[in-house]
């Protein structure tokens, strides 16, 4: 059943999308999720996912009220996503909730996995507990906050964010073809956090042989980004992993003694090549210690990356690389910087053209 929040209920569910936030970086391929104890007014227990393999964020929130002496029997569960219901890396939290006696339950959103599905609120309701979905503004927030976990869930597929850096007239370089510094220190501050937040950074083989890149991610704590539930586990703006590194690299040109392979020890490299590529060059790839997944085409190879649990994609380009994501139509969202500057040559600005043509390119975002 949907339900209009009250104002209690979209305190505390929005408590608990905060504290889901703490598990960015640690759950993948696991969703974040949150989740709020609340009995005669107070909130007496919090939670959240903290890392795979760890409390589901519905068990951990009763450990805390059972750290804090506080009886959970009659109360009300806000969770970010619905309990799970089946056995993983953990145990069904239908059986924590149950046994706990917990009284009602306020979910955020769906869980569109095959395993769950609408299992745990149904099992809930049959022990007795009142089961109630949210709806508005919080239920939206917590669809969002586990984009790619219901992407990868519903299509097998990693969500793919594509990251420019241009100019005012649309450039990422000069006419002359050199590439400044387009982008901040700021926004390139934010882009090291993207890439932390993300299972695989993603660029072509032109840009490898052009920049040599690391692509890793180094970010900065955020500020003020501390994740505490009560009496429980706390994280100040620390990461879990570092990305996959992915070079789509066709003909298995990635250079032997590149960055990328130099520092397998940091986070390891994946070259996507086709079947047609040169054996002894991807031979020579794989016993340098590069992953190679042999795909021909874009939707291929993100369905192989999907397979090893890969459920989020940093698409860093370059341009040929980006073209070819978006003319296939594997672009779920776009993160555009746009710098004050002017890069082209009059001539080169439609605006400044009389004769330039107009192409309308539509853009939007992909929500599942």
């Amino acid at each position: 059943m949907e339900s209009q929040l009250t104002g209690t209920d979209r305190l505390h569910l929005k408590r608990a999308l905060e504290l889901a936030e703490g598990g960015r970086g640690w759950v993948s391929p696991n969703p974040l999720v949150g989740a709020v104890i609340v009995k005669d007014g107070e909130a007496i227990g919090e939670g959240f996912h903290a890392e795979l393999g760890g409390l589901h964020a519905e068990r951990a929130a009763l450990e805390d009220c059972r750290r804090r002496a506080n009886d959970p029997a009659g109360a009300t569960m806000y969770v970010t996503l619905e309990p799970c219901a089946h056995q993983g890396r953990q145990p069904p939290c239908t059986e924590a909730i149950l046994e706990a006696g917990i009284a009602r339950v306020m979910i955020g959103s769906d869980d569109p996995s095959e395993k769950a599905a609408g299992r745990g609120p149904g099992i809930l309701r049959d022990g007795g507990i009142e089961v109630e979905h949210a709806a508005g503004e919080e239920a939206t927030a917590a669809r969002l906050l586990n984009q790619p976990f219901r992407k990868h869930a519903r299509t097998g597929l990693p969500l793919v964010a594509l990251k420019l850096a241009m100019s005012l007239d649309g450039r990422t370089e000069t006419a002359a073809g050199e590439s400044p510094w387009i982008s901040s220190e700021r926004s390139r501050e934010l882009v090291h956090r993207w890439r932390s937040e993300s299972d695989a950074i993603v660029v072509g083989i032109g840009t490898v042989l052009a920049d040599d890149p690391l692509l890793t991610a180094r970010p900065q704590a955020p500020s003020g980004a501390t994740y505490v539930a009560m009496g429980g586990k706390s994280r100040t703006g620390a990461w879990a992993r570092p990305p996959m590194r992915v070079v789509f690299d066709r003909q298995a040109r990635l250079p032997l003694d590149s960055r990328l392979l130099r520092t397998l020890d940091e986070a390891p490299v994946v070259a996507v090549v086709s079947s047609g590529a040169d054996a002894g060059r991807v031979g020579a790839l794989r016993e340098a210690g590069a992953e190679i997944v042999v795909a021909d085409g874009i939707r291929p190879a993100l369905t192989e990356l999907g397979a090893r649990e890969i459920t989020s994609v940093f698409l860093e380009g370059g341009r040929t690389l980006a073209a070819a994501f978006a003319d296939a139509g594997e672009i779920d969202e776009a993160r555009v910087f746009v710098a004050p500057l002017l890069l082209a040559g009059r001539q080169r600005i439609a605006a400044l053209d009389p004769g330039a043509e107009d192409t309308l390119i539509e853009t939007r975002f992909r929500e599942w």
